[in-house]
Order: structure tokens, then C-alpha cells, then sequence
């Protein structure tokens, strides 16, 4: 009975979050899809530095949360055509200044490297992978390639769940995630695989060569995305991120497999796909 109403509320959260981004992505202007990038950036690292304090590493949350999402707006700026410089790795750079200093004005300089550190990491792992959204969106046809993403990373979710939920047996890495399994992981391969192979209606300029290997790439990166995190979470110990999205758990959570999809993905068109 647990299992079956965990299941209705994910299904609930997932058509709602997929209703949203959907009417964003495709009928709103990049402006306002930026601003939903930047809020999702913004409660996936709050939700992260949360973990982190839990290990007893004191970090400037609320500096880094504001950092974070400002990250997606300034690569609208310097996509949108609005006249602006290269300001992404100038704004990375002045961010890491920022951080260092506010280790210099604590009174204890204790932990000051895993304050740095942390911060850096959710900064690069968080909030600049997943603004490669943005980037995605600007290029040729890119609000088909945003949901091809969405749509082949999430597909590879259900699929690992449905499938390891059902029949999965043997365990794949248990001292990271003790509920995923090897028949979940083939099955979300597959979900993803054929997902990709169905985009071929609405992404005809890509060939069947291209859709498979995507759909191999991003299948596998979702899944080591969505270990990625339970790594995180398994050192914290906590089951979930959080609490804000029924049957998920928190944003860190939804957006994990993404992180390494986006980025990969942003490059696998813009360099073998000329």
C-alpha cells in the first residue's frame, strides 16, 4: 500500500513539474525559462548545503544559493544576443574571489578549506552543469532539444524504477544505493534507448545512428547522476534531499540524473553534430 501511494504521488509531482516545464519550454520566452532554471538552481542547493551542514562543515548557504543562481542569468545575457561580453568565466572567477573572502571576515578559520570546497563543488556540480540548460535552449531547434533531454533522461528514471521495482534481483552497488538494481539499470537503458529511437518524429535532421547513441550516452550518464547524488546522500545518511516535492523527496533530487546529461549533451550537438 506504501509503495502504491508513493508511486501515485510521483506520478502526481512528475505530471505536474512535466506540465510546467512544458508550457515554459515551449510557449515563454528563454527569459522565463532562465528564471526557472535559476529558482530550480536555487532550491537544489539550498537543499545541498542543508546536507553539508549535517556533516558538521559550516558553508555560506545563502552566499552560494544566490551565487548559484545567478549563474543560468548571466548565460541568458551572454547567449540572448543582448551585446554583453563572455561573462561566464568571469563571473565563476569573481564568485571564487568572494568565497575566499568571506573565510577571511570569520572570526574562526576553522574548516575554512571544506567551507571552500563544498561551496565550489555545489556551485560547479549544481548550478553550472545544470545552467547548461540555457545554453541548450539557444541553440537551432533548441526548445526540441531541451525536451528530447527531458525526455530521455526521465524516461531512463521510470524505467530503472518500474523495472527494478518489478523484477529487480541483484543489487548493483548496495553500499551506495541499496535499492537499485541491475535489472533496474538495464531497464532504464532500454527506456531511454527507445525514447531517443521515438524523437526521430519531431528531431528528423538526426539520424538513427545519432538517436542510438545518445540514447546509450544519456541513459547511461542519468543513472550516474542519480548515483552521483546517493553518493552524496549515503555519506550524510538521509534517505532524501528533502521535502519540498511529494514522492520525490526535494529538487536535488528530481534534477540529479540531469546534471551530467545537460552538460555532455550541450557538447555531443555543438562539436559532433556541426
Amino acid at each position: 500500500m506504501a509503495d502504491k501511494a508513493s508511486l501515485t504521488r510521483r506520478i502526481i509531482t512528475s505530471v505536474l513539474m512535466i506540465t510546467l516545464t512544458g508550457l515554459i519550454t515551449f510557449f515563454f520566452p528563454n527569459w522565463i525559462f532562465s528564471l526557472l532554471a535559476s529558482a530550480m538552481i536555487g532550491v537544489a542547493l539550498l537543499e545541498f548545503f542543508n546536507l553539508v551542514e549535517k556533516r558538521g562543515i559550516f558553508v555560506y548557504k545563502y552566499f552560494g544559493v544566490i551565487i548559484g543562481m545567478c549563474v543560468p542569468i548571466i548565460i541568458y545575457f551572454q547567449m540572448g544576443g543582448e551585446g554583453y561580453f563572455t561573462l561566464e568565466p568571469f563571473f565563476i572567477v569573481i564568485a571564487c574571489m568572494f568565497i575566499f573572502v568571506l573565510q577571511f571576515i570569520r572570526r574562526d578559520s576553522s574548516q575554512a578549506l571544506a567551507s571552500i570546497a563544498v561551496t565550489l563543488f555545489g556551485l560547479l556540480y549544481i548550478a553550472w552543469f545544470f545552467s547548461f540548460f540555457i545554453k541548450l535552449k539557444f541553440l537551432p531547434n533548441g526548445t526540441w532539444l531541451v525536451a528530447f533531454l527531458i525526455l530521455v533522461t526521465k524516461m531512463g528514471d521510470v524505467g530503472a524504477y518500474l523495472i527494478g521495482s518489478s523484477i529487480g534481483k541483484h543489487n548493483l552497488i548496495p553500499r551506495i544505493s541499496p535499492h537499485k538494481t541491475i535489472e533496474g539499470t538495464v531497464g532504464g537503458l532500454i527506456f531511454s534507448l527507445l525514447t531517443a529511437l521515438a524523437s526521430k518524429c519531431y528531431l528528423a535532421g538526426f539520424s538513427y545512428g545519432h538517436l542510438i547513441t545518445l540514447g546509450i550516452l544519456l541513459g547511461i550518464l542519468a543513472q550516474v547522476g542519480d548515483l552521483a547524488e546517493s553518493l552524496i546522500k549515503r555519506d550524510i545518511g538521509v534517505k532524501d534531499s528533502g521535502h519540498n516535492l511529494s514522492g520525490f523527496g526535494g529538487m536535488f533530487d528530481l534534477i540529479d540524473s540531469l546534471l551530467f546529461t545537460t552538460p555532455i549533451f550541450y557538447f555531443y550537438i555543438v562539436v559532433l553534430m556541426k
